[in-house]
């Protein structure tokens, strides 16, 4: 939820942080969307700060910690360690991130790149069986083989060191407080845990112990839940830094715990913990209707293909059609022919000759444009030769990662934006825990087949190599190099779409924060067109198959969340002026 703040009269307003969180509600099928009574509630506003995080709990200790004079990079550390107590299964110090940070004293835009690693002894066979078929992704996400170096923690305290004012130690209070105290076990908690027992998560002893009753049920929603352990791994890294974590006694807890694992066992070493490195990456930027998108790099996946998406769409009138079938078919054409190539081309660039001017490069997607027939839909594209393409010739990589992520955006006093995106890939990783936290199955997002076709596949398995992702933290900046929105998603391989849709209707369609969030989900991977269900889904649905789409409803819960850090009177101009 967002952090909200008490109401100030908008004369008052000097700089208007215009947020909000929510899965899609109803839109009606017109010309322009029209939002229905549910989704009718005014953006949050706020003075000079504000976070917007997927728990109320985490959210409150940002919005503490942006009123005591922190940055947003302090309000990030703070809220992220609490996520990683109440949302377990989405995010923590086991898993890996992605990080935008708009530093206003310096007017530059900083990308970090806190992914996983794959293990030094991990090899392009790693999820094949000995008849050289790959694994079933169930049975490869449990266990320590599937566990990648996580990069989380190291990435927190990079950024800390370089835009925190407040002590490092004092971040760490609320979530020691909270997990020796306890917390309300949250209903979207308990679900989710009863969904994951069919999945492993009650397998080993302390994922078993630690979210299930002696019974074998779920922590019944709003039982207190107390994690001791966890408080103690806090303690610790908040008086010693993440040296404990990276070189000492916790990192060789985790090292024999992925190693020992009953099930899978993993090969991660010591030496591969006290390798990492958070590796400050240059942020790749597009321009889209006069806006400048900037997202992150390889080896995430989502600016490029965002890009990609909002580049092809860029040839046609989204304003005029406004949210209809129309606008959902041409979007899902051109998220067709951006994931095929973002299927063959993208991965980590340090191991992977990844075209990433090109892919972007406006006379490439002018002509990938021309693929699309507005009458009729394709079954699935193929990809492109963009500029620089690899001569090698690759073959496409056809796996999709799962949801088990989390997305923060916060503004602080000082004009900083932040926009990060967290993850420990499905829903409990890799079901193993240590220390009171959870470990990644970050490696199953490597492709399971390394080699397709005699071509090699870009996203395979490599010694030391980042799994490609989806993640997509997004700032948006007007002509004058002012940012005008962080926003975000959690999502697995659908993140791409859902930050490519709230970007149109922020720009094209003039909507305010709660109404992007708000609008129904519209998705495409290159295959079945999926929609999530609202009053007019059906409707939509129906229209869509005319065109030739495959069709699905099904529920699409993105957590996709918008702060617009911009001038009241700013705002109301810019959602007005004619593009």
């Amino acid at each position: 939820m967002a952090k909200r703040f008490r109401r100030t009269s908008l004369l008052k307003v000097l700089v208007a942080l215009i947020a909000t969180v929510s899965a899609g509600t109803s839109a009606t099928l017109a010309s322009h969307i029209a939002l229905d009574d549910q989704s009718q509630v005014e953006p949050v506003l706020a003075p000079r700060y504000m976070a917007v995080l997927a728990h109320p709990r985490a959210s409150r200790v940002a919005g503490d910690i942006l009123a005591e004079g922190g940055t947003a990079m302090d309000a990030a550390v703070a809220a992220q360690l609490v996520l990683n107590l109440v949302e377990p299964q989405a995010s923590g110090i086991g898993g890996g991130a992605f990080l935008l940070y708009w530093h206003a004293a310096s007017r530059r835009l900083f990308a970090f790149d806190g992914r996983e690693t794959a293990p030094g002894g991990a090899r392009a066979d790693l999820f094949l069986k000995p008849d050289g078929t790959p694994l079933r992704w169930r049975n490869a996400i449990v266990g320590g083989r599937s566990v990648g170096v996580p990069g989380t923690l190291h990435l927190l305290y990079t950024g800390h060191r370089q835009f925190g004012r407040l002590p490092w130690a004092r971040l760490f209070s609320p979530a020691i407080e909270m997990a020796s105290n306890g917390f309300s076990v949250s209903t979207r908690l308990s679900e989710s845990v009863s969904r994951a027992k069919q999945h492993g998560l009650d397998v080993f002893d302390d994922s078993r112990r630690y979210f299930f009753t002696a019974e074998g049920e779920a922590r019944p929603i709003g039982s207190l839940l107390r994690n001791p352990q966890l408080a103690e791994t806090f303690r610790v890294l908040a008086k010693q830094g993440i040296a404990p974590f990276y070189e000492g006694q916790i990192g060789n807890n985790l090292v024999n715990v992925v190693r020992n694992a009953p099930r899978n066992p993993g090969s991660m070493t010591r030496a591969d913990l006290a390798s990492y490195r958070t590796i400050e990456r240059v942020p790749v930027c597009m321009v889209y209707r006069k806006y400048r998108i900037c997202g992150i790099g390889p080896p995430s996946s989502g600016a490029l293909t965002v890009g990609q998406i909002l580049g092809i769409l860029s040839h046609f009138d989204l304003k005029g059609l406004g949210y209809s079938v129309n606008s959902i078919h041409l979007f899902s054409e051109a998220a067709k022919l951006a994931y095929a190539d973002r299927n063959l081309y993208m991965a980590d660039a340090d191991f992977v000759d990844v075209p990433v001017t090109g892919l972007l490069d406006p006379a490439y997607l002018a002509h990938r444009a021309t693929n699309i027939d507005t009458g009729v839909a394709a079954t699935k594209a193929q990809p492109g030769v963009p500029p620089g393409a690899p001569v090698a010739r690759l073959a496409p990589d056809r796996s999709y990662e799962r949801s088990g992520t989390s997305h923060l955006s916060i503004v602080d006093m000082y004009g900083n934006v932040l926009s990060m995106t967290s993850t420990i890939e499905t829903a409990f990783g890799s079901r193993l825990m240590v220390g009171g936290f959870l470990l990644n199955n970050e490696l199953t997002d490597f492709s399971f087949v390394p080699i397709h076709n005699e071509k090699p596949v870009a996203n395979r398995v490599e010694a030391g190599k980042r799994p490609r992702s989806s993640m997509s933290p997004t700032i948006i900046f007007d002509e004058t190099g002012r940012p005008i929105a962080a926003l975000g998603s959690p999502g697995g391989s659908r993140i791409i779409n859902y930050v490519a849709q709230a970007i149109i209707g922020l720009i094209d369609w003039k909507l305010d924060s709660q109404q992007v969030a708000s609008q129904p989900h519209f998705v495409n991977r290159n295959g079945v067109t999926e929609l999530e269900p609202s009053a007019y889904a059906e409707t939509i649905a129906k229209s869509l198959s005319t065109l030739g789409h495959k069709v699905r409803l099904r529920r699409l819960e993105s957590g996709l969340n918008v702060i617009r850090p911009v001038s009241y009177t700013h705002l109301r101009a810019h959602e007005t002026e004619a593009d």
